[in-house]
């Protein structure tokens, strides 16, 4: 099992989601967040913006999901056909145990 972290701009959510349940992972936690990436912030009229707004997708996946879960987020979240600083970054990070909460039975 894998955790997908998607920190991605807030404008691209709802396409990002849409994909995403569009592709089969309908499971997913969206956080809104803050931060900054290797730009140091926004600097517009000689005020840096270093609390810059994104929106954190949390997606639990099995092994055999992973790529496609990536190519979904890679395709729907970058701004343009090259995509831009600032369009975030996807973490992948490894699952050792998951259970639900209301069964108690282990796994996804």
């Amino acid at each position: 099992m894998y955790l997908i972290k998607a920190i991605v701009r807030p404008e691209k959510k709802d396409e990002l989601l849409y994909e995403l349940a569009g592709a089969g992972f309908h499971a997913v936690t969206v956080v809104e967040v803050v931060g900054r990436g290797k730009q140091k912030g926004i600097n517009l009229g000689g005020i840096v913006y270093d609390e810059i707004p994104k929106v954190m997708i949390l997606i639990a996946i099995r092994e055999e999901d992973k790529h496609d879960v990536i190519d979904v987020i890679l395709r729907h979240a970058k701004t343009g056909e090259k995509g831009a600083y600032g369009d975030g970054k996807i973490f992948v990070s490894t699952i050792d145990e998951a259970y639900t909460v209301s069964s108690g039975k282990p796994g996804l």
